[in-house]
């Protein structure tokens, strides 16, 4: 699975738009390649010309989210004043709290992966899903920087390793613990305010 940052095909939007609304009424596993050719009206050709199975389609669906919240990010950048780390981390806070929520589409798909880690070519999806999540942090970072809202000093590559572990954790956390109300936005939006400080 080769994460595509370019705009997707009206096709391929449609691919994974269906996938990602009968994952909501399905869950994971019950969602199969036939449900999402049937819905969509799409060939089986159609499927395959983009992805390899229904592991990489979940992987690209994830991988899509994340492409998404890169144009809020940088949509969110342009609209704030120079050196305002605010506004951006706000942002990123918010999409990071929806998207772990233990009945959202991308938490069902995370961890319907991580249980699948054991197949190689899931484990690999796994992986290129973390590199692109690593990547975005790291160029988030460098923007902020750039702008001068996040100091120089800061290392973009360490702190996006931990960023990446704690969105990981907090995904892990919401699912086994989906009622927790202690944890708010505003607390996820101060520890990483903090970090960047």
């Amino acid at each position: 699975m080769k994460p595509d940052t370019t705009s997707p095909s009206s096709s391929f939007q449609l691919i994974l738009d269906t996938a990602e609304q009968l994952i909501r009424e399905k869950g994971c596993n019950k969602t199969t390649l036939q449900d999402i050719i049937d819905r969509s009206g799409l060939s089986k050709g159609a499927i395959y010309h983009y992805v390899s199975g229904k592991d990489e389609l979940f992987g690209r669906v994830l991988i899509s989210k994340m492409e998404q919240m890169n144009t809020q990010f940088n949509q969110t950048v342009s609209n704030a004043t120079k050196s305002d780390a605010t506004s951006p981390v706000q942002m990123l806070t918010q999409g990071m709290m929806k998207n772990t929520d233990s009945h959202s589409v991308t938490n069902k798909i995370f961890t319907y992966l991580i249980s699948q880690s054991e197949n190689p070519k899931v484990a690999l999806i796994l992986t290129e899903l973390y590199d692109f999540s690593l990547n975005l942090s790291i160029q988030w970072i460098q923007i902020g920087q750039k702008a001068g809202a996040i100091p120089a000093h800061i290392d973009a590559v360490k702190l996006s390793t931990i960023f990446n572990i704690f969105t990981f954790g907090l995904r892990t956390h919401r699912v086994i613990n989906p009622n927790d109300d202690q944890i708010s936005v505003e607390d996820i939006f101060n520890v990483i305010f903090k970090s960047l400080q």
